[in-house]
């Protein structure tokens, strides 16, 4: 009589098993409408994506962020983004701003009227200012950029009082964030 029965709990242990997907998709919270979020995005800077002033590029539909239950919040641009955050969900996203001197031609990024690699605001050897902050404090030290790169791109930078290679975002002119510090 064990016998049976433990070959009968064996025998439902895949079902077991198949079920616990469909369970654990359905303890995930609501996501948030990214559609939403970039609508409400586009409506606050009053310029449409890709347009001079308004988002870079769509919002990645990839992402998922939890539904936010009370009203999203959209900071003033700074640093060529806007911070789109949602206080009592506990997410927060940066959106790249198209520039009003940026123009697509031909599907090539131009700076004016200059290739954008022609005039990156982080170029080769440039002194900058690399920063690591988190909500109560923020550290800056010296760097040198090793590649050249525009606003909300990454490079590698070299600090003065670390040796090796650190990788950063550009967040302004003269200025890089430490990538994944918190």
């Amino acid at each position: 009589m064990t016998r049976s029965f433990a070959m009968t709990r064996i025998a439902f242990l895949p079902l077991a098993l198949a079920a616990a997907p469909l369970h654990a998709q359905a303890a995930l919270p609501p996501a948030q409408d990214l559609n939403q979020l970039e609508q409400i995005v586009v409506t606050t800077l009053g310029a449409d994506v890709g347009q001079p002033g308004g988002p870079l590029a769509p919002i990645d539909r990839r992402m998922r962020l939890a539904a936010c239950p009370i009203g999203i919040q959209v900071d003033p641009p700074t640093a060529g983004a806007v911070t789109v955050r949602c206080t009592t969900a506990g997410w927060r996203l940066r959106v790249p701003l198209m520039r009003a001197n940026m123009v697509s031609v031909g599907g090539a990024q131009s700076y004016g009227d200059r290739p954008m690699a022609a005039r990156a605001d982080i170029r080769k050897g440039d002194p900058v200012q690399l920063i690591a902050q988190g909500q109560s404090y923020s550290i800056s030290v010296d760097a040198m950029a090793m590649e050249d790169a525009n606003i909300g791109g990454r490079i590698r930078v070299s600090a003065a009082s670390k040796p090796g290679t650190l990788f950063a975002e550009v967040i302004d002119v003269g200025r890089v964030r430490l990538i994944g510090f918190k």
